[in-house]
């Protein structure tokens, strides 16, 4: 039976990146996000290179619950070997003045829709050899001023994924959890954040990473045992580690 890896958020930026990254390594592919004609582009563009795959689209808008658990019903009939979370969206502004329509849409998406397909994932792979993949943020070790309610839906994502890897590996998991938090990433994220056409990278940050710089830190940490893929705010390297947050054992 064929086996397939799963990307949310496929359509641009690390997403995008991963999935020609994976396509590379002769991955079949699921790919899902919510602008088809995006997600046409790149099967059209991996297929061209790479005929022998099987790329399966799905257009999905996932900050609605409801979708999430139909796009998952609908996927049980592949075998998935690693499911990336990858979704999701960032908002720079002030508490106080933050537009409470986007950051539900945004606490819906970074941490619902992560929650749901991770908890799906886990009860149906717990004995399985597969990879669950969420992709935090540095912004999820470290507060940064402007960007707090999203900061704390990265913390969610670190903590939940750190804490799922010690839950999986203390009752005998075949599968494993691992989180990747990159720092500035030069993606459609900064538009996003600011609700702006245009983003100037270069104004905004003294150093930043590609998504395809991303989508290779990704594979390295999909190789590793490691549960932890950061990028190191001060150094901006990239470092594998074990769980950083504390955990209690019993």
């Amino acid at each position: 039976m064929d086996s397939y890896i799963v990307i949310t958020g496929a359509s641009s930026g690390i997403g995008y990146e991963a999935a020609k990254a994976f396509a590379k390594r002769g991955e079949n592919l699921v790919l899902i996000a919510r602008r088809g004609v995006l997600l046409d582009s790149l099967k059209a563009e991996i297929l061209a290179d790479f005929s022998n795959l099987k790329v399966i689209t799905n257009i999905c808008d996932l900050s609605n619950p409801k979708n999430v658990h139909k796009i998952y019903d609908e996927l049980k009939i592949y075998d998935i070997k690693a499911w990336i979370n990858n979704a999701g969206f960032g908002d720079y502004s002030l508490v106080g003045s933050q537009n409470l329509d986007k950051t539900e849409q945004m606490i819906d998406l970074n941490i619902k829709a992560l929650t749901i397909f991770s908890t799906l994932f886990v009860r149906d792979y717990f004995d399985k050899s597969a990879k669950l993949i969420n992709i935090s943020s540095a912004g999820g070790y470290s507060i940064v001023p402007n960007a707090v309610t999203y900061c704390a839906s990265k913390f969610y994502v670190s903590v939940f994924t750190e804490g799922l890897y010690h839950e999986l590996r203390a009752n005998g998991a075949k599968m494993q959890a691992k989180v990747l938090a990159p720092a500035a990433t030069k993606t459609e994220f900064g538009m996003r954040a600011t609700d702006k056409d245009e983003y100037d990278y270069d104004a905004n940050f003294k150093r930043y990473h590609s998504s395809k710089q991303m989508a290779e830190f990704l594979l390295k940490l999909y190789d590793s045992d490691k549960c932890v893929g950061l990028v190191d705010r001060n150094s901006f390297e990239f470092k594998l580690s074990e769980p950083i947050f504390a955990h209690v054992f019993r």
